[in-house]
C-alpha cells in the first residue's frame, strides 16, 4: 500500500511525502507504532521518493518510514523562482520531520539527499538519532563537473518516444556509460512522465543545475565533523565516492562507521538492494534499537 502525505516545506513549497507500507491505525502514535521510531528517506538529485520503495517496505515493520519527493522532484512543487539551494532542502527536511512527528529521526540519504541529511544532523542534533550516507562526497565537486552535467543534459534525446527508449538510452546508449547498466535504465524510467509528445523528465533540468550549483563548489567537511549521532558511510565499489575519501569521512565523524557494496555504482541501493540491506540493517539495529 502507498499513501501520499502533503507537507508544507520552507517558504510554503508544497512537498509530497510517501509511505510505502500500511499506514498507522486510528489512535496509534505516528511514530510509536513502529518501535524504532521515524525514518526519513531522501533521494539524490534527479531522483524521487519511489526509488526508496523497496527500502521503505523492509524498514516498515520496525520503523515509520517516510520517503520525500524533494522540491523540484517527483510530485512536489517546482517553483520557478526556487530557491534551489542547500539551505532550502535542509529546511524542507526539517519541516517534514516536525510536521509528521518523526523526531528523533533516522535520516537515510543518497547523494544530494545524503548531503541534506548530514547538514540537518549537524544543525539540529536534537532531531536526529542516526544517519546513513550513501555515495556522497564531502569534498567540493568542482566547476568542471558542473559543465559536464550541462553537456550531459544536452545529450538527452528528449522527448523519448517510449519508456523502452528511456531504459535503453540510460542503460546502454548514454555516452557517459562505460558498460551497460540495466538498473540505471530502470532508475531513470521512474523519473519520466508521458506528455503529448512523448516521455519527459518529472523535473526541469535547469532547476537541477541550479540545485547542483548550490553545493558543487564547496567542501562540506566542517559540517560533517559536527554530526554527533551514529553515522554509516556507504559506497559502491564503482560509485562516485572513493574509498580513501569515504574512510576519511568516517574518521572525521565522531561516531562514524564504514561499509562498501561490491558490484554497485553510484545508485547503490537501487543497483544492489540485497547488498544495501545487508549493510544497513545491522547498523540500524545497533544504532536505533526497538
Amino acid at each position: 500500500m502507498v499513501r501520499r502525505i502533503d507537507v508544507n516545506g520552507s517558504g510554503g513549497v508544497r512537498l509530497a511525502a510517501w509511505e510505502f507500507a500500511d499506514p498507522p491505525q486510528k489512535g496509534d502514535s505516528p511514530v510509536a507504532e513502529a518501535g524504532g521510531g521515524g525514518v526519513l528517506l531522501l533521494h539524490g538529485l534527479l531522483g524521487r521518493a519511489a526509488h526508496w520503495a523497496e527500502t521503505a517496505r523492509w524498514l516498515s515493520p520496525r520503523y515509520r518510514a517516510i520517503a520525500l519527493d524533494q522540491r523540484g522532484h517527483g510530485r512536489s512543487e517546482k517553483p520557478v523562482s526556487g530557491p534551489y539551494v542547500l539551505d532550502a532542502y535542509v529546511a524542507d527536511a526539517e519541516a517534514v520531520i516536525e510536521q509528521l512527528g518523526l523526531a528523533p529521526v533516522t535520516l537515510i540519504g543518497h547523494a544530494m539527499g545524503a548531503l541534506t541529511a548530514w547538514q540537518l544532523a549537524a544543525r539540529r542534533p536534537d532531531l536526529v538519532r542516526a544517519l546513513v550516507i550513501l555515495d556522497m562526497r564531502a569534498s567540493a565537486l568542482g566547476a568542471a563537473t558542473q559543465r559536464q552535467w550541462t553537456e550531459w543534459f544536452r545529450s538527452w534525446p528528449v522527448p523519448f518516444a517510449t519508456l523502452a527508449d528511456v531504459r535503453r538510452w540510460f542503460a546502454e546508449e548514454d555516452p557517459t556509460l562505460e558498460r551497460p547498466a540495466p538498473a540505471r535504465g530502470d532508475f531513470y524510467a521512474e523519473v519520466m512522465a508521458e506528455r503529448a509528445d512523448g516521455w519527459r523528465p518529472l523535473f526541469f533540468r535547469r532547476q537541477m543545475l541550479l540545485a547542483r550549483e548550490a553545493y558543487a563548489h564547496d567542501a562540506h567537511w566542517e559540517e560533517l565533523a559536527l554530526v554527533e549521532c551514529p553515522t554509516l558511510v556507504v559506497r559502491g565499489l564503482d560509485g562516485a565516492l572513493g574509498r580513501a575519501e569515504a574512510q576519511e569521512m568516517v574518521r572525521v565523524l565522531p561516531r562514524g562507521h564504514y561499509a562498501e557494496i561490491p558490484d554497485a555504482g553510484h545508485l547503490v541501493h537501487y543497483e544492489q538492494p540485497d547488498g544495501w540491506r545487508r549493510v544497513a540493517e545491522p547498523f540500524l539495529e545497533a544504532a536505533v534499537p526497538a
